[in-house]
């Protein structure tokens, strides 16, 4: 363990929390922009990039969208920019590849199988929205599956390999990870696997101790030394999950994408903040904090010359 270095991953918006949940989600060109630099210079050596329109919040996958934020981030800091081909849950994968064909990111987030996703739950502690689709976002959840089958997956894998972009493949159960060593059996993924697995979605692998055990033993098992592990717990168990995973080699990865809050009923005043907190629970284990070179080294990445933006 001694001389491992963690990475941390900061994910600033996502398309799962919508604008009235929290002030301090970043909606604009500007907020992003601002928000990823500021996690990275907090210790986030990736920053993990979603776009959203500027006057509803809601989810914007295309390249204007990303063009408004993207060379700023890269003017000012050296972090790793990871871009999302998630999308949101809706969007099919033509479209949330868009980004990623355009601006050729280093890395780009991959989901490894089609799922239901639950977010309506968060009607019970949210009732009142500024903007209509908010609402329906979440209700919509209920008969949503978030489709990434086989042909997806290969699409996507194909269509971006060539430029260099390598994947933080998303694994938000066992299955998952099954998928993920199919493609690596047909070598249509190259190791090493950069492996973010997700606890704590409605839908996905639950956020208990032993759900971060097995996902781990299973990956372990499927992928010996060929992966990286990083891990994402969603809401509450973002920290817990980060403690518990960083203990037993893991990355973490942070934002407001994945929680909005800081503690118990206490919301997040910005990303860099929940950047500053993982990083005391890393420091405290006696782990080191990647630098943005150091990321590149341990994932094989390409460089941040070689993207086109």
């Amino acid at each position: 363990m001694s001389g491992r270095k963690v990475i941390i991953t900061c994910a600033v918006t996502g398309a799962i929390h919508t604008p009235s949940m929290s002030p301090h989600l970043p909606v604009t060109p500007d907020e992003i922009a601002s928000a990823a630099i500021a996690a990275a210079e907090a210790g986030a050596a990736i920053v993990h990039l979603h776009a959203r329109d500027p006057k509803t919040g809601k989810p914007d996958q295309s390249p204007e969208a990303f063009a408004a934020f993207l060379p700023r981030i890269k003017q000012a800091t050296d972090a790793v920019i990871n871009l999302t081909s998630g999308g949101a849950p809706t969007m099919l994968i033509k479209e949330r590849i868009q980004p990623s064909l355009t601006f050729k990111p280093e890395v780009a987030s991959l989901n490894m199988g089609s799922m239901n996703f639950g977010l309506f739950p968060m009607l019970e502690r949210f009732k009142t929205f500024k903007h209509d689709w908010e609402r329906q976002h979440l209700e919509g959840s209920r008969d949503l599956i978030f489709r990434n089958t086989f042909a997806d997956i290969e699409f996507a894998l194909k269509s971006l390999s060539e430029s260099g972009t390598r994947f933080e493949f998303e694994c938000y159960d066992v299955g998952h990870l099954y998928n993920l060593a199919h493609f690596l059996d047909r070598k249509l993924v190259t190791p090493p696997l950069f492996v973010q697995t997700v606890f704590g979605i409605l839908g996905g692998i639950g956020p208990h101790p032993e759900d971060v055990l097995h996902m781990k033993r299973t990956a372990d098992r499927l992928f010996g030394a060929h992966y990286r592990w990083s891990v994402l717990g969603a809401g509450r168990n973002q920290l817990p999950i980060a403690a518990m995973a960083a203990a037993m080699g893991a990355n973490v990865r942070v934002g407001l994408e994945d929680s909005l809050w800081i503690g118990p009923g206490q919301l997040a005043e910005s990303n860099a903040q929940q950047v500053k907190r993982a990083r005391q629970i890393l420091e405290g284990l006696g782990l080191s904090i990647a630098t943005p070179a150091e990321a590149r080294e341990i994932l094989s990445l390409k460089g941040g010359d070689k993207v086109a933006f």
